[in-house]
């Protein structure tokens, strides 16, 4: 299950570099389909992703907010921070979780850690492709998603 999420962040900061040829307008600019924005989705996939894995650690959900955010490095920087706490959870308490039920403050229903972990890699990949059809819009080249031959950690 790591790998997974390894993959993602691989891939999250392989936009990230790949967002820096666009002008703030271009990040900033509402979307058809997804949430909104280049920029907003980055934003959104980073702030889910740890929430959820909060929530598994029964830990209280701290809610960000885009307006402090709202430019490619601070989105950037958060992603960067926020990993930290998600890769200290994967070398600590994973392992024991993964059947426990979890409740969250967002959502009435309970989940296996297991189901969560699956949802946010699953969450990231469906916000990757949203990414790389705006980005043949643009008409560039959007960020290869293979799985295949990625080094991982």
């Amino acid at each position: 299950m790591r790998e997974f999420f390894e993959y993602n962040w691989q891939i999250r900061d392989e936009w990230f570099d790949w967002c820096k040829q666009l002008t703030a307008e271009e990040l900033n600019k509402k979307r058809i389909g997804g949430v909104e924005s280049i920029l907003y989705t980055l934003f959104h996939i980073t702030e889910v992703e740890y929430s959820w894995v909060r929530g598994i650690q029964g830990k209280e959900d701290i809610v960000f907010h885009f307006c402090d955010y709202d430019t490619l490095e601070r989105v950037k920087m958060l992603s960067d921070e926020l990993r930290k706490e998600t890769i200290d959870f994967f070398k600590t308490s994973f392992n024991l979780l993964n059947d426990e039920l979890v409740s969250v403050a967002w959502d009435k229903e309970k989940y296996t850690a297991d189901e969560i972990l699956h949802h946010i890699i699953a969450h990231e990949i469906h916000h990757i492709g949203q990414l790389s059809i705006w980005s043949r819009e643009l008409k560039l080249e959007p960020v290869p998603s293979n799985f295949i031959g990625r080094r991982l950690q």
